[in-house]
């Protein structure tokens, strides 16, 4: 069973349906699910071969009117949350510094139905279970907040490489190793859906836009002659080309974000669907 449908049944089996009344609200605890996945994998860090360190202090933003609905249940939410990292975790083979927290905050520029994730890597002050004493070390020093989305940089690397490993990689070399559940690049499928319409996805770059010239033209006045792209890979990513209104992804804005089968993104008024499947 997927990591993220043993979350939901997780919520689901919460005593008394908890949860029932939270699930009518804009922002769904499973879109949030996602976002944290997705900042895993966005802000993974390579240490050596053994070795793939990732946030594992989380603040999720939310509109007033979904914080005031979502808030209440800010404890058992974000204990599900953070249980749900620790297992996707697990499943890529990712490493935290220190313990894994979730955080709801309260912002006034939101809309309701988007949030932001903000992430940091915080070292404990004793080992973890799945931390090594060898790899334990004080907190990097942080922005003023502590936090940044997207993230500036990945976190500092140690000053001599971990023991029974090689030579810690360089500051910008973030891409996660391919986890036990990832799909062979050359065996994967991949097209969008925008208003019925299926669009393959051949080559190794996708441009959507309104221009002439775009690889998928997109006829709305919200979107800029060249606005997005989606790059296939393991895994593939959508990123924004500097257009006039930005890009959602899964209800956030962004302007780079992974992509997952059924990850949907709002370009103007138009929405799309990202899908991808074996074979």
């Amino acid at each position: 069973m997927g990591v993220m449908k043993r979350f939901e049944q997780r919520l689901e089996g919460l005593v008394n349906g908890t949860f029932a009344k939270v699930f009518k609200s804009e922002v769904q605890p499973v879109e949030i699910a996602g976002a944290l996945q997705r900042e895993c994998d966005n802000n993974a860090t390579i240490w050596n071969r053994e070795r793939t360190v990732v946030p594992n202090d989380f603040i999720v933003e939310l509109s007033t009117p979904d914080y005031e609905r979502l808030s209440p249940y800010s404890g058992q939410l974000g204990d599900e949350l953070s249980g749900l990292v620790r297992d996707y975790a697990k499943q890529q083979r990712y490493t935290f510094m220190g313990p894994i927290k979730v955080h709801l905050e309260k912002a006034d520029d939101l809309d309701t139905g988007l949030y932001r994730v903000r992430s940091r890597t915080l070292a404990s002050s004793s080992s973890q279970p799945d931390q090594p004493d060898p790899y334990q070390r004080p907190a990097a020093p942080q922005s003023p907040g502590g936090y940044g989305y997207p993230p500036a940089a990945a976190p500092p690397m140690p000053t001599a490489p971990p023991p029974g490993g090689g030579r810690p990689p360089a500051l910008g070399d973030r891409r996660p190793p391919a986890g036990p559940g990832s799909m062979p690049d050359a065996q994967v499928r991949r097209w969008i859906e925008i208003n019925g319409t299926r669009h393959q996805i051949s080559r190794p770059t996708l441009v959507m836009g309104r221009s002439t010239d775009a690889d998928v033209r997109i006829d709305d006045p919200g979107v800029s002659r060249r606005h997005c792209e989606i790059r296939t890979g393991t895994p593939s990513t959508i990123q924004d080309l500097g257009s006039t209104n930005g890009i959602v992804v899964d209800g956030q804005h962004t302007t780079r974000a992974t992509l997952r089968d059924g990850s949907r993104i709002v370009v103007g008024s138009t929405t799309i669907v990202y899908r991808q499947a074996e074979g």
